[in-house]
């Protein structure tokens, strides 16, 4: 945050460090349970650190090329990069890369270690949808993630529960392969299978979690985020408009759509929901209701005296 004039916020500071502390505890655990239960501790290290890299470093380009997302220059986009130029000016901040995403999903989102490797992007849905200044106060609220550094948190918050998601499937699919087998080998040591299992059972208890805590701070940092944007462009209406259009459009995209997009909910300005069917992403939400987002941006209107 320093250097840059988005409102700080002490409770997003405190669960930011509250949450990877824990989450540290828990990778450390984690790492020290995978090789009590006899996975080498060569290969542990090579795809916990492995993934923690690629994660770290990549999380960028990884996030554009999952959402089909492309670097966009001045000459392609300039009234989005106008938009962009002018709350960096505002904020005192780097100017992030740009980028577009070609889905009729209303979102934009931000990603990136840090100041000097942030990108935003916003989709050709949203842009299709948003006049300048609802799109200003989305965007505002995307930056404010990047200078609150929310962003980096997540990412490194995400790598845990990606490593036991991978070690999960990976001992799902050895055990179907091996067919089981018995509980010990011909050394009188545990079994391959038996191992595998412990992997799964330790694996799944470390995701959950992760989730867990990712989601409870998650929700806090889209208030944050909502009350950054509100207050340095000191348009919270603007914000509000742009909420309750795009939520209210998001019925209208087909399922297919916010199916393929739900795993970016998390990052995402405004989850997307496919509304067939029952979803856990709707039980375990990524951001708070929109009713309470709107009632603090109402709250946020009147202290500016905007009535």
């Amino acid at each position: 945050m320093a250097g840059s004039r988005f409102t700080p916020d002490r409770g997003l500071t405190t669960r930011m460090v509250l949450t990877m502390s824990l989450l540290g505890i828990v990778y450390v655990a984690f790492v020290i349970a995978l090789i009590l239960v006899g996975v080498h501790w060569a290969l542990v290290l090579l795809v916990v650190g492995g993934v923690a890299l690629v994660q770290y470093f990549a999380s960028d380009r990884i996030a554009l090329y999952s959402m089909g997302a492309r670097e966009v220059g001045p000459e392609e986009a300039p009234e989005l990069h106008a938009v962009v130029d002018r709350l960096c000016a505002m904020a005192d901040m780097p100017k992030p890369r740009v980028a577009v995403a070609d889905t009729d999903v209303p979102n934009a989102f931000a990603t990136g270690r840090n100041e000097k490797n942030a990108v935003v992007c916003a989709t050709t849905g949203i842009l299709r949808r948003l006049d300048r200044v609802e799109l200003e106060a989305v965007l505002a609220h995307e930056l404010s993630h990047v200078a609150h550094r929310d962003v980096m948190v997540m990412t490194i918050a995400g790598f845990l529960g990606v490593v036991a998601g991978f070690l999960t499937q990976m001992g799902l699919r050895f055990m179907a392969f091996s067919g089981g087998g018995g509980s010990r080998n011909n050394n009188n040591g545990p079994s391959p299978a038996l191992v595998a299992l412990a992997v799964v059972a330790i694996s799944a208890v470390v995701w959950a979690l992760s989730f867990l805590l990712t989601r409870m701070l998650s929700r806090y940092r889209e208030l944050s985020a909502d009350r950054a944007a509100a207050y340095l462009t000191g348009r919270p209406s603007a914000l509000g408009s742009a909420l309750t259009k795009i939520t209210g459009d998001m019925g209208r995209i087909p399922s297919r759509d916010l199916r393929q997009a739900e795993p970016f909910n998390a990052f995402f300005f405004t989850p997307a929901f496919s509304r067939s069917g029952f979803s856990l992403s709707q039980l375990f939400a990524t951001h708070p209701p929109v009713e309470q987002r709107l009632a603090q941006l109402a709250d946020i209107s009147r202290q500016l005296g905007q009535g």
